[in-house]
């Protein structure tokens, strides 16, 4: 079958092919929820111990588990309970955040409670300190931080916070200055300078799946990101001078940032090879901290810089600049589905000569399709002749064979890029669009969206013309609408409401453009009698 199939159509069915692929992949072989551990696998986590880095710093240590039999003591106990607008933040008597609930509405799980964003099995906690010493390391895991002031903290600006830790041979401050939108400033000073390391916490357990990045990321001091997924974590790496250290699934991050001296950062691993982040702490360390959803503005308003922690992929470098002009349109607007909608029209009608070249050159070829069946049959047991005899026919009658493809091809990294950003910004939670629709990161609860969209794509490939004569493939590209319209069923309706207006706009150039060839043809109809 392949052996009969031109050049052009073979580039066709190649793209639609590698559209389903991902799909299906994304959808059967992708956890959508991360497997849960164990009590017994999280001891065996916490005590394997850290490989020796290759420079001066030294690793981390881990806890063993002898300490991790007193952190059911220790650890579990709320030392101070911090709630702002945004969120609630507990801070443990280990002096590490233990949890962080986001207290707007938006935030919330299937079954309606407020969304947690640490595993509690998940270690290190943010503000975890370690130290290199292993005896000085278990000791600070046995005795707990005190903290003088009031249990409980509503904060509407900056509050700062003194946790301190009296280890007999080392003394351990914390102080922390705590602002409403969830980022935070913390001060370490230990008094003999015995080194340790400090962890942002292992990352948000909220979202994690196989459409989004996740495990960690690094901002080094020349602008350099690099990307740790989980499951490629190599070991103990290092990255001197580091801007920015972030742990963070598909919408929420933990980090660290220092934009003015830079952070010595390590990058471990734990069992499942996932990243564990800490930097290299000093006598008296002082580093910025953030705990909350990856929004632009919110980062953008701590930090520009920030906005970086906010990864989409391979295609990135598009999908940067096409979010920022859906959030101009949005505040334009004031509706995250319209803007969806308007950006979709502006990007059909900045792609329109390309579209329409591509198309126009499908119409030559399905005008051609006669002759080119005819040429298939004669030459079929020779190969060499029948190409020969193809490309002067089309040198003949100026057609590109390559040219209905090449400007899909060339749409497809723009696609890409759209569906990551439609999948990562957590801007769209909670965002309404229509009646039904009320959360455009979710899932249409009544499919009208999933099935429109499978229609206006039945009704385009029906009026686009085609170079395809075997049976098969006519039955392959026929069932495709109903193939994507399955898989669309369970994906975000802001990534649905992006594909049905495109097959909308689709439809609407089609008819355009068979208007415009069905015009030329009868001129040049005319013009021969």
């Amino acid at each position: 079958m392949l052996e009969k199939m031109s050049t052009n159509q073979r580039v066709i069915l190649a793209t639609v092919l590698s559209l389903l692929i991902f799909v299906v992949y994304d959808y059967f072989f992708i956890p959508k929820q991360p497997p849960k551990l164990n009590e017994t696998n999280t001891t065996k986590q916490i005590a394997q111990s850290a490989p020796a880095p290759k420079a001066d710093l030294q690793a981390p240590q881990r806890q063993t588990s002898a300490v991790s039999e007193h952190t059911g003591k220790l650890g579990s106990a709320t030392l101070l309970h911090i709630k702002s607008k945004r969120f609630e933040m507990f801070i443990d008597d280990l002096g590490r955040i233990h949890q962080v609930i986001l207290e707007e509405k938006r935030y919330k799980t299937e079954s309606g409670e407020q969304i947690k964003l640490f595993d509690e099995n998940k270690l290190p906690k943010p503000l975890e300190l370690r130290f290199s010493d292993v005896a000085l390391n278990e000791k600070a895991f046995k005795v707990p931080y005190t903290y003088h002031g009031p249990k409980s903290l509503d904060i509407d600006k900056k509050s700062d916070i003194v946790l301190i830790q009296n280890l007999g041979e080392e003394q351990v401050r914390k102080i922390l200055s705590i602002y409403p939108d969830g980022h935070y400033e913390v001060r370490v000073k230990v008094k003999n300078g015995h080194k340790y390391f400090i962890s942002p916490g292992y990352r948000p357990n909220v979202r994690v799946d196989g459409y989004t990045v996740h495990g960690a990321l690094i901002k080094e001091k020349d602008g350099t990101i690099t990307i740790i997924e989980d499951g490629d974590a190599k070991g103990t790496e290092i990255f001197n001078g580091a801007k920015i250290a972030a742990a963070f699934d598909r919408y929420y991050t933990t980090l660290f940032y220092d934009f003015t001296e830079g952070m010595n950062v390590v990058v471990s691993k734990d069992a499942e090879e996932n990243p564990i982040l800490f930097i290299q702490g000093s006598p008296e360390l002082k580093v910025g901290g953030y705990v909350g959803p990856k929004e632009y503005e919110t980062l953008k308003a701590i930090h520009p810089e920030l906005t970086d922690v906010i990864e989409y992929g391979f295609f990135t470098f598009i999908a940067k600049p096409m979010f920022k002009a859906l959030l101009a349109l949005y505040h334009w607007i004031g509706n995250w589905g319209w803007a969806i909608v308007v950006l979709t029209i502006i990007i059909r009608i900045i792609l329109f000569p390309l579209t329409l070249k591509g198309m126009l050159s499908m119409q030559k070829l399905k005008d051609l399709a006669p002759k080119i069946k005819e040429i298939q049959q004669k030459y079929k047991g020779d190969p060499q002749k029948m190409n020969a005899h193809m490309m002067q026919l089309y040198k003949k009658y100026k057609v590109n064979p390559m040219g209905g493809c090449l400007p899909m091809l060339i749409q497809i990294p723009i696609f890409f890029a759209i569906y990551r950003v439609l999948l990562n910004a957590i801007e769209l939670k909670g965002a309404p669009w229509i009646l039904w629709i009320t959360d455009l990161s979710s899932k249409d609860p009544y499919y009208v969206l999933p099935i429109l969209m499978g229609i206006t794509m039945f009704i385009h490939q029906k009026i686009t013309p085609t170079t395809i004569t075997d049976p098969m493939q006519k039955k392959i590209f026929t069932y495709l609408p109903i193939v994507f319209t399955f898989f669309f069923l369970t994906f975000p309706a802001g990534l649905t409401l992006y594909w049905f207006t495109n097959n909308i706009l689709s439809i609407i150039q089609q008819l355009i453009v068979n208007k415009i060839f069905e015009a030329k043809k009868a001129a040049q109809k005319e013009q021969h009698e």
